[in-house]
Formats: structure tokens, sequence, C-alpha cells
């Protein structure tokens, strides 16, 4: 049986020596060479007939070696797990344990050596201690009247006017390269295009004002559309929105058809239709109902920045030490590439910082005793299913094939500890949450915009 010895060699780094003598790996070396010569298959030599000293002349110094270096993985595997040392990665073999000095000729004890780094017990913060501030975002009226627009017109009746009057008339419009005069570009640009006519600059609505079906007029790029609307129209047609030549090129256009929503009245069929159950009967509720979805969705924005601050708060206030010079030389030689110091010292900052956060969060599932349950899993990834095809897509017809995809989805591995990940993660913050006692605070749509860019700013 392999003896292991412990030398602690710098903070939370210990040295591992484990021996073995030649009682414990001699009996596995000739069982695994009796196995070799039953099954071996040697021309000269009957199958199972092979003399033993051939074998070993041939596969002896391999099998030895195997079984020296399988007898030392077993003893440092049973001292990890009777000690029930909680370290960082894997044991870290030291350059000086060198196989090739195994010598089946010469059978004695052998030393290998290896690295630990151990992971430090640590206290988590008070978070009551530090402030910490969750934004309530107030919903401004304008908000409101777009979302009651958008709603009209997502609702309303597509009609056909027979010429084109307001901003939001819908022009189906046919592109094609030509020059001044509108003589069409042989093997010019040539797209097919659907615009509201608020999208041209003043000028040039002039011109479309009172046009009808199946009229041309002949546009210049600079000068029928400002700037964002140009580059986001010169990008669909595939031009380049750094070249001035592009942004003047002219375009013979031929309206295809003129379309326009009629949008829907404010009165009680319209309400059931968008909020159907709620028995919403006039436009003040109505407007209420929309303030209350739009304050659901910034609830999510402003609880998602709140766990951010958190995350920031958890990483500032622990104060967590590490085995540095261990975990260096693991990121040097322990990855599946072998990095250079530069390369190290580039990237241990961020490295810590993950490693921080993975002890502080896997300590709070252990002291909460949090799990996640397969059903759980199941039903979290039913749930991104149906928000994918989206719920307007999925209603009537034969729904099984929903069970059966999700049912693929959940004997795949990946998908699995991807979502594993995503729900312990919401349950960390949500236990985490539950012990603050934040202070609320009103903000405004454009400054929490701003707050969250600082945020990001200041931390990436």
């Amino acid at each position: 049986m392999a003896t292991v010895t412990r030398e602690n060699i710098g903070p939370l780094n210990d040295k591992l020596t484990v021996t073995v003598e030649k009682e414990d790996y001699l009996p596995g070396f000739e069982k695994a060479l009796k196995q070799y010569a039953k099954s071996a298959n040697i021309p000269g030599f009957r199958k199972g007939m092979v003399p033993a000293g051939v074998i070993k002349k041939m596969h002896g110094a391999a099998v030895y070696t195997e079984e020296v270096l399988r007898s030392i993985e077993k003893g440092l595997v049973d001292y990890l797990e009777t000690e029930k040392l909680d370290i960082f990665a894997q044991p870290l073999p030291e350059a000086g344990n060198n196989p090739d000095n195994l010598d089946m000729n010469t059978p004695s004890s052998y030393s290998f050596h290896f690295e630990v780094g151990l992971k430090p017990s640590f206290e988590l913060p008070d978070l009551n201690q530090i402030p910490l501030t969750r934004y309530k975002i107030e919903v401004p009226d304008n908000m409101i009247d777009e979302e009651v627009e958008r709603l009209r017109a997502r609702h309303g009746k597509m009609t056909e006017p027979e010429t084109i009057a307001t901003d939001e008339d819908v022009l189906n419009v046919k592109f094609e390269e030509s020059d001044a005069g509108g003589n069409v570009i042989e093997n010019g640009t040539t797209k097919d295009h659907s615009l509201l006519l608020k999208y041209f600059n003043a000028s040039f609505k002039e011109q479309l004002t009172g046009k009808k079906k199946d009229d041309t007029l002949i546009l210049q790029l600079n000068t029928a559309f400002d700037e964002k609307e140009r580059e986001w129209l010169e990008n669909d047609l595939g031009l380049d929105k750094s070249n001035a030549e592009d942004a003047g090129k002219f375009f013979k256009i031929t309206i295809t058809k003129i379309g326009l929503v009629e949008k829907r009245q404010l009165d009680e069929e319209f309400f059931e239709e968008v909020y159907p159950g709620k028995e919403i009967k006039s436009e003040e509720d109505f407007r209420k109902a929309i303030k209350e979805d739009i304050e659901k969705a910034f609830e999510g924005s402003s609880r998602n920045h709140f766990h951010h601050e958190l995350y920031h708060a958890l990483l500032d206030h622990t104060t967590i030490e590490f085995p540095e010079n261990f975990l260096k030389k693991w990121m040097e030689k322990g990855g599946e590439e072998v990095k250079s110091p530069e390369q190290v010292e580039k990237e241990f900052p961020e490295f810590k910082s993950q490693l921080k956060w993975s002890l502080i969060s896997d300590k709070i599932i252990k002291d909460n005793q949090l799990e996640v349950s397969p059903e759980e899993i199941r039903n979290h990834i039913a749930r991104e299913v149906m928000g994918y095809f989206g719920a307007s897509g999925l209603q009537g017809g034969d729904m099984s094939w929903i069970d059966s995809y999700v049912d693929r989805l959940t004997k795949d591995r990946q998908q699995v500890e991807n979502t594993y990940r995503k729900i312990i993660s919401e349950k960390v913050f949500e236990k985490t949450e539950a012990n603050t006692s934040p202070l609320e605070q009103p903000i405004s749509v454009d400054d929490f915009k701003k707050l969250q860019e600082e945020h990001q700013h200041h931390h990436h």
C-alpha cells in the first residue's frame, strides 16, 4: 500500500510525496504479464502458449511503468479521499517525476511528488452593512403614449389608399440604380423595399405626396434621406456608407403599392383583444394596464442591475486568500495548452476574480442547501422553447412535438449543465437578495440607462 507524506511549501500550498514499494506494484505487474501471455498472438507460438520471457522482453517495460504509475495514482487518490482535502483543480506533478527512470530489472521503491493548492476557509460579509440601492424605474407618460399607438397600429387594419398622404403611409418601392436622368444602369443595384413615408426627408416627401401606385421618381440618396435613414438604406442596398460616391448615387424608384394601417379605436372591443379577460372598460384603465406591463419589464431590468451590484459587493467585501504560486503554475502547465509566464501574469487577475466568485457562490449554495431538481431543469428548458417559438405560434394544432423536443434537450448533457448553472445562479442571487435591506430609490428611464452604461464602463 502506498504511503503519502504531506509538507507545507507556501500559503495554502502543500507538497504530497507518494511512495510505493515493490510489494505494492509487482503483483499487479506479474498479473498483467500473464494476461498478455493469454491473449498475445505472436508468429511462431500458439495463442496462449507464448513463454513469459518473450512477453516480458516485448512488453515488460511498458507494463511495468504502467503498473507503477497506477499504484502511485491510486495512493494519491486514496489519500485525498481519506484526508478529505479540499483542493483547487488537480494535483500538479513536479517536473522531477520521470517515468523513464523506472527499471523493471531492478524493482525498488519509487517516490513521486505532487503540489496541491488548498481551498481557503472564509466568511461572507454582512450585506446589511454595505450600502445598496434598488432602483424603481418610473414609467413616463410618453412611453405609455407610444405603446398605445403601437398597439393601435399592430391590431389595426391594412388599407390601400389611392394616393400618398401621411407620414404613416407604407410605400412598397422598387429601387433601380440609374443615372441622373432616370436611365436604368445595366447590372446596377436593384432591390424592392418597404418604407414609411416619414423615412424620407422633408423636401423629398413633398415630391412623393399625392403620388399613386406605379408612379416613378428619380432620387439621389444623399438628397432624399437624412444621414441615419440613408446609412441604413445604403447598408441594405449593399453600398458602402463611408463612400461619398455611393451616397451620391441615383435611383429610379417605382411605387408598387401604397398601404396604410388604419389604427384601432380605443373601445372595449379593442381593449378585450389586447387584454382578454381583464374587462377593461375605459382608456384610463387601458393605459393603467399598459403601465403595469412596462413596470414589470422594468422590474426585471432593475432586479438584474441589483444582482450585478450584489455580485460586486460580495466580490469587493469578501476576503479570501489564494495559493497564488500554485494557481499560476497550474495555469501555466495544468491546462490543455501550456501558457507562457507572461500570459499567466496577464490573465491571472481575471482568473482569480472568477475563482473568487466560484468559491463565494459555492459557499452560498452549500450553506443554504440550494438544489436544482430534474423537474426544474425540464420546466426551465420547456419555458425557453416556448419563448423561442413564441406563444402565438404554438396555439392550436398538435403540440405533442414540444414534449418530444424538450425530452431530447433534457438528454443533452451540455444543455442540462447550462440550464443547471442558470437556475442555481438565480437561486444564489435570490437567497442573497433576501438577506439585504437596500435603499429603494425612484429613477427615470434615461438616468437608469446612464447608470447601466457607467456600471458597464467601470467594471469592464
